[in-house]
């Protein structure tokens, strides 16, 4: 069992209060005979007629001293996580979760951010003291 980031719950909360449910916690799938553990799979309601949108959210902190380090791993995980998804739960829609004050300041590098067009990661940023979602980024 992987350890659940510092932020996890802090990210949780935020989605509840949006109005997501929390369906997967985390959410478990496999692929290519490889099990893999995707931090949160959510729910939400968008219209009787429409059914409902599911999304998973793999939670990174960016607290250690490097954070190209972490975004390594962060980018690395993604794109495992995306193509398992494609292949095993195709109507979810992954987004990687970072905290306001990376966003605010690596994420803004010219580097990071040709990376993230390049390889069209989706964004949730939140902030860890309120629990809240600020930005939903696809």
């Amino acid at each position: 069992m992987s350890a659940k980031d510092i932020f996890h719950d802090a990210v949780k909360k935020g989605l509840e209060k949006d109005g997501w449910v929390i369906t997967d916690d985390p959410l478990r799938i496999r692929s290519g005979r490889v099990d893999m553990q995707i931090d949160l799979g959510a729910e939400r309601m968008i219209g009787a007629e429409k059914g409902s949108e599911k999304i998973a959210v793999e939670i990174k902190s960016f607290i250690s001293s490097s954070n190209i380090s972490e975004f390594h791993t962060a980018l690395g995980q993604f794109l495992n996580y995306r193509f398992a998804l494609q292949e095993q739960q195709p109507q979810r829609f992954l987004y990687l979760a970072v905290p306001k004050i990376p966003y605010e300041t690596f994420f803004q590098l010219p580097f990071v951010i040709n990376i993230i067009d390049n390889f069209q990661l989706s964004l949730i940023v939140y902030d860890p003291n309120e629990e809240v979602i600020l930005l939903w980024k696809k």
